[in-house]
């Protein structure tokens, strides 16, 4: 594990404050916001760090670059808008997908995106860092 660092420590209240998934450019506008000599390349280097010692997990969705999230969270499914492109956690689940798989497969997991307008560009407000 780190040392604890004040780069460090911006890059976690970042997605404290947010409480959704971030791309590594807006986690680093977040805790650059805290921190403005934050650089790129030190927020990529503890991105890696903290999903490798279990504190951060990625996040993929199709055809999108990699998010960030706490690992902490249950099990859960995210929402994109189609407008800002940020990505939102959806703590339901429709539960158990089995009986959707095709005769004699076995399901072993699920992921759901649902795409759409945030609240944020549905009103005509734009994304809220």
């Amino acid at each position: 594990m780190q040392r604890p660092t004040r780069q460090r420590a911006a890059i976690a209240d970042a997605f404290a404050s947010q409480g959704r998934p971030l791309s590594p450019q807006e986690v680093l506008e977040i805790a650059g916001a805290a921190l403005p000599a934050l650089g790129i390349a030190t927020v990529y280097r503890n991105l890696k760090s903290m999903t490798e010692e279990g504190l951060l997990r990625v996040v993929t969705l199709p055809g999108g670059l990699p998010l960030y999230e706490p690992a902490t969270h249950d099990h859960h499914h995210h929402f994109q808008c189609n407008s800002c492109r940020r990505v939102f956690d959806i703590q339901a689940c429709p539960g158990d997908l089995k009986g959707m798989a095709p005769p004699g497969f076995l399901v072993e997991g699920h992921e759901i995106t649902l795409y759409g307008q945030c609240e944020d560009c549905r009103s005509g407000a734009g994304p809220a860092a």
